[in-house]
Order: C-alpha cells, then structure tokens, then sequence
C-alpha cells in the first residue's frame, strides 16, 4: 500500500487532500493518506476569533467572489447557505492629515474613466495632467515580466501612482510596485493598454468585471473557520495529526522518512509541502537546495483588532476603510472598518475595526519588538488621529504573521522554476505548494492544492 503524506493543513494542503480522499474513493485505489500539522488546529493563515459579541478573522477575511470556480467547493461541502458578502462603500485614503475618497470610478486607484482621474480630490491638477500620457502613448517596449510600478509611472504619471495607485495595490499585494511584474498583480492591464491603446480606457471598457457588483467578496456566518471546519470534517479516510512538527525529510531508495516531533518516521511514497517556504526550506539538508528555497522572499505583518462599545455609525457615511498614502503621517498601512463592511461580525452593530502594520513601513523595525499592550497603545493612536475615536476597546485581538507574507518580486517566476526543477531531480514525487509559490487568495489556494493533488494521482 502506497502512502501520500502532506504536510501543512492550511487551506491549500486541506484541498489537496479532499480531492486525494475523494480520488481513493472513487478509484478504490489502496492508499494510505496523513494529513501532517504543526499547530493545534487546521487552517493556517484562516483563523476566527471571537470574543464578547465580536467575530474576528486574524488572517484572511474573504474569499473573491468574482473567482466562482469556488462557488462548487462551498456547495460540496455544504456551506452555500452560510455564505454571506460583505457591504460595499467608499474606500479612503489617508493623506495631509485627513481622509479623502478614492474615486469610486476606479480599480486599484486607476481611474476607470477620464471622470474618475479629474474628480479625484487626492492628485493635484499637474498629476493629472501627466496622467493623460496614457491616452495617446503607445506601449513598445513593456512586457509583462517588467516592473508594474515602472509601468505604471510611465503611462500614468508619478504623482498618481505614489498618491492613489501604489496605496492601494501594495496593500493587495507585498512588496513596493517596482518589485513586483505586471504577469503576477494586474496582468490585464497591459492587455487593455495594447488592445485599447490606454489603461484608462481599457477599465472603462471592461469596468463591470471590477465595479459592478455588490457581491465582491464573500464569507460566512460563522466566519472563515466555517470553511476549515467543513474541509475537517469531510476527510474521514485521512489520518490528520496535530501538534505534529514535521523535523526533515530524508530521501531512502524510492521512499522518504518523514521524521516528526512525537513519533517514529512514517515511510511515504509521495508528498506534498503546502507549507511556507522557509519551513519547508528547513526540512532539506542538501546546500543547493536550500539556496533555490532562499531566493524567495517573504515579509512580515501584524494584524490589530480593536472592538468598541459604540455604534460604527459614528465612522464616516458610506465608508468601509482607509489606507495610508503618507507612511509619516501613521504607524498603520491600512485600516478596514470590518463592523461596517462585514455585519455579521459584530452582534449589536458596535464598532468593530481592523489595523494592519506591514514591514514596507519604516517605523515597523520599531514595532516588531512590541508586546500586545504596546502595539494596542500604537492602534488607539492612529485611530484617534485619523478617526478621532478615543474610545477604550472592549475587545482587541493582535496577531504578528513574522516572515509569513510572501512577495512576488521580478524574479518570482524564475526562482520557482528553478526550485521546481531542483526538487523534480533530486526529490521526485514531492510536489511543493501553497502561497509561498502560486498565489494568496483562497480561492487560488484552493486551486493550487487541488491541481497537486492531481500530480500526485498522476505519478500512482
């Protein structure tokens, strides 16, 4: 009897193994399948807290709606009526000293119509006018392995990109713009500037796919953990071990030994590493090897909840957030106000917000060495100055993803090619996956794990 190990049971090692399971079941195919986790509980970077009448997501909040591909997997495991969408309204950003809205005609910052660029209230009358450039300048040389920062100024202008586009996106994606390849954030963009002769006009064209829709991003009633929970309670023919740390692998014959924390090693004939890269970097002793794992790069993030005793209607009209523009002005990146654009996450419609400090800020150096009362001190104070709450919370909740966000910079694609190639030579029959290499979101996740299981079924 063959046995496939994965290790890691985040969401996209729990989809490879739903599809494996319901492989064996539909081939009746021997197999033995363990389910290896470091923690106490499945789900990685998708945890709910919930504390006094507040619900909490410490990691992801939501899943894109728009990626239905994913509507099939919540409706197999029996989840479609517990699904619910978050409520749409204007996003801000916060610069001088105060909030100003991004223009709703947008996607990501860029303007989506010539409207949209001329009533923006956060670009001077100058950038604006450098943004036209998009308009009658033809792309010749981007491709989509450039920069998207460099692309974006070209076309576009400075002052929009620093002012409005670059908040916006480095909030989505880790990493400053100039790092980070048009083919992995918003390879359409291109697309649109060849075919239509201008960004702007390439949204406009096509802006019901970004702006249409109330139904944006999705989650549930009983928050994110509602999914984990489901994926859990399906796999009834794997052996899933908690509080089990996976030590090394060591390749024997045409087997590898799986050497764990609490018991002997477990014989595998093919595995999956759905877990961070640097963890799985860990597990291998062979020197080459570990150089491919560290020509990936991740940072670091601290998430901060702060419930409050008072109605979010004292939050700005129509408004779900803010993200910072001025990394001086505030400690925070972003500031999502989740009572208000999530409702099921608080009982009594009290104020609920979420702050987010990410390592590109220069004060993070500073922050990292906090404890949980200092970084809420740190919170209180960007929420009075930006908002002017000076409220105490009732609930907080603070979580510090170290080194745990990875970033897709130029060389991304080429340094997973080359890891690839390394461990199919060296290690075949261990497929590597997770965000660490393919992608962030749930839902490509999902895929991701879903697409090596496939591997692994091919190889038996």
């Amino acid at each position: 009897m063959k046995t496939v190990v994965v290790i890691g049971g985040g969401i996209t090692g729990l989809s490879a193994m739903y599809e494996l399971q319901k492989w064996k079941k539909a081939s009746g195919t021997d197999v033995r399948l363990v389910l290896i986790e470091a923690s106490n509980q499945l789900g990685g970077k998708i945890r709910t807290v919930k504390q006094n009448e507040f619900l909490m997501e410490t990691g992801a909040d939501s899943i894109v709606a728009r990626k239905l591909d994913i509507m099939p997997v919540i409706e197999e495991l029996g989840l479609e009526k517990e699904v619910v969408y978050n409520a749409t309204g204007l996003s801000y950003i916060y610069t001088d000293g105060e909030i100003k809205p991004i223009p709703e005609d947008s996607v990501f910052g860029i303007p989506a119509s010539i409207e949209s660029l001329v009533n923006s209230t956060i670009v001077s009358a100058e950038g604006k006018v450098a943004a036209l450039k998009d308009l009658y300048t033809p792309n010749e040389t981007f491709t989509k392995s450039d920069s998207v920062g460099r692309f974006l100024e070209y076309f576009l202008g400075q002052e929009l990109v620093e002012k409005q586009i670059a908040p916006v996106l480095s909030g989505v994606y880790s990493g400053t713009l100039n790092d980070l390849t048009i083919a992995s954030t918003l390879p359409y963009l291109l697309d649109y500037k060849n075919k239509y002769g201008s960004m702007i006009r390439g949204l406009e064209k096509n802006k019901q796919k970004f702006i249409s829709g109330e139904k944006k991003f999705l989650s549930f009633q009983n928050g994110l953990d509602s999914l984990i929970d489901a994926f859990e309670e399906k796999l009834a023919d794997v052996e899933i071990l908690k509080n089990t740390e996976v030590q090394k692998i060591k390749k024997e014959n045409r087997h590898y030994q799986v050497y764990v924390n609490n018991q002997e090693p477990i014989i595998a004939d093919n595995m999956i590493l759905s877990i961070p890269h640097s963890g799985a970097q860990s597990l291998f002793h062979a020197p080459e090897l570990k150089r491919e794992f560290a020509n990936l790069k991740s940072s670091s993030l601290i998430s901060v909840y702060l419930g409050f005793n008072v109605s979010d209607s004292i939050l700005p009209a129509d408004g779900t957030g803010f993200i910072t523009a001025n990394t001086e002005e505030l400690s925070c990146n972003a500031c999502t106000w989740t009572s208000r654009k999530w409702k099921h996450t608080t009982k009594s419609g009290n104020l609920l917000i979420r702050l987010f400090y990410k390592s590109s800020h220069p004060s993070f150096d500073s922050l990292m060495n906090m404890n949980n009362e200092e970084l809420l001190k740190i919170a209180l104070t960007d929420i009075q100055k930006s908002l002017g709450i000076k409220a105490e919370p009732v609930a907080t909740e603070v979580t510090n993803w170290t080194n745990q966000m990875p970033n897709y910079l130029i060389t991304h694609p080429q340094s997973v090619e080359a890891l690839e190639r390394k461990m199919a030579a060296d290690y075949p029959g261990i497929i590597l996956a997770g965000c660490s290499y393919y992608g962030v979101g749930i839902p490509d996740c999902i895929k991701n794990g879903a697409d090596s299981a496939t591997k692994i079924i091919q190889r038996i």
